[in-house]
């Protein structure tokens, strides 16, 4: 099935108080539609995030996020989500991340992007959605949506088209990855993904300290 973008969004870091918040936190997750926009190696053009030891940088320079998940969070939730409300980029459909693998390599407008990872949610989304069960549902399910490289700068708009250039031969899925990383001890399940070249350095430091911890209990 064809490859879509259903929504380009960017948007810089502000303050962000809502309704339960002890105290206002400052964010780049609250992101507007855009029609088109450029996308260099550190992200999109008039995008940031607050937190850079947790998001952005190379490895995490473009967030997508599957659109067919939003009618389940909406059934869940009882109400209608913001657009980005993940704090994506990319709203896309028929790139669910069970069949989205580490390393590929997506044509989207002018720009070339490489999958890094799967996102690590965290409570920023519960806070901006104002719901309390958003951030441990996407855990559970891995449904997190995931992050990319850019390969090559170029321009994206909304209209733009998605093709997938290069599938990597490992076949590891984003959903596959979320699964072992927040619910498995097994080292060597880790050590697989960790051996796929393309995963983000971050993943690839957080897997080999786990792998280290497993073993020496093992």
């Amino acid at each position: 099935m064809e490859q879509r973008i259903h929504a380009l969004s960017t948007g810089l870091p502000k303050e962000m108080k809502k309704s339960g918040m002890k105290r206002s936190v400052v964010t780049g997750i609250e992101k507007e539609r855009v029609d088109e926009v450029y996308l260099t190696k550190d992200g999109f053009k008039g995008d940031d995030v607050a937190d850079k030891r947790n998001h952005g940088g190379p490895d995490r320079a473009v967030c997508f996020y599957p659109l067919e998940h939003y009618k389940k969070w909406q059934e869940e939730l009882g109400r209608v989500l913001p657009n980005a409300a993940f704090g994506e980029n990319l709203t896309v459909t028929n790139m669910l991340e069970e069949s989205v693998y580490i390393g590929n390599i997506y044509r989207i407008g002018r720009a070339l992007v490489q999958i890094t990872q799967g996102r690590i949610p965290c409570s920023t989304i519960d806070q901006y959605t104002e719901a309390d069960t958003l951030l441990k549902r996407t855990i559970e399910t891995g449904f997190t949506g995931y992050l990319g490289r850019v390969l090559e700068e170029g321009t994206i708009s909304s209209q733009s088209t998605i093709e997938l250039i290069e599938e990597h031969p490992k076949k590891m899925s984003v959903l596959a990855c979320n699964q072992v990383y927040f619910a498995n001890e097994d080292w060597e399940e880790m050590e697989e993904i960790a051996s796929v070249e393309p995963l983000a350095e971050d993943w690839k430091r957080r897997l080999a300290k786990r792998i280290d911890r497993l073993k020496q209990q093992s």
